[in-house]
């Protein structure tokens, strides 16, 4: 048992290393990185189109890269943004690590890019205790899957910089109680913003890179609950 531990706790110390570094390095690339966490089906993929398309418009240089255990469909639907975007397969893994990034990132990221949203793969247990050298994490939940999946998943939701709600275009049909929801929120992560979304109609898609958009101009993110080891990339 002990043995056990103690590997898991080398394998996590050696990706902390490597996500300090990592994060340095986009930094003085100018890049700011978004991790994108959620689990399966909470329309992530739908929701990251329209904030790159959206970049794009704008002129602001933005790169996606996606990951999944299998085929190459999200960075299909990605790239009708017109933004440049890379999938990765993990190979059988539920979750990303830094060495993976850094290895799909090298030889292919853009010059100039301002920001690098990855798409960690679906899911909220795996992935939450990885840190990938992002500058902020942000956790996607949509209002299908219930107003108490911040207590289910606490250590994801914890460690959020921001919460984001998806589809609530379907918030009435589904019965999504928003204040109960933000009150679960509250409850593992105090003071995290939440914000509504809805990639269908087009809500809340500037407001959200106006948010990512801001702390790459220097304001400050809010600081999560959870800022252990895995998290020390929680910004004051």
């Amino acid at each position: 048992m002990c043995k056990s531990v103690d590997v898991r706790q080398a394998v996590m110390a050696k990706n902390d290393d490597l996500a300090a570094a990592l994060r340095s390095d986009l930094g003085d690339r100018g890049v700011t990185t978004v991790n994108l966490l959620s689990s399966p089906g909470s329309g992530k993929t739908e929701l990251l189109t329209e904030v790159l398309g959206l970049a794009v418009r704008r002129g602001v240089p933005a790169a996606a890269l996606t990951a999944d255990l299998a085929t190459e469909n999200d960075a299909r639907r990605l790239a009708r943004s017109g933004a440049p975007v890379k999938q990765l397969l993990t190979g059988g893994l539920c979750h990303l690590e830094a060495q993976q990034v850094r290895g799909h990132l090298d030889g292919w990221l853009p010059a100039g890019t301002a920001l690098l949203f990855v798409e960690n793969v679906g899911n909220l247990v795996c992935p939450a205790a990885y840190d990938l050298g992002e500058t902020l994490r942000i956790v996607l939940m949509a209002v299908t899957e219930g107003e108490d999946k911040p207590l289910k998943y606490p250590t994801a939701f914890s460690s959020a910089h921001l919460v984001v709600v998806t589809k609530t275009d379907l918030a009435e049909a589904a019965g999504f109680d928003e204040a109960l929801f933000a009150g679960n929120v509250a409850q593992v992560n105090p003071g995290v913003d939440v914000v509504r979304t809805s990639a269908r109609r087009g809500e809340g898609v500037d407001g959200l890179l106006d948010r990512v958009l801001a702390v790459r101009d220097g304001t400050p993110a809010h600081r999560p609950a959870l800022t252990g080891p895995a998290h020390r990339h929680g910004v004051s």
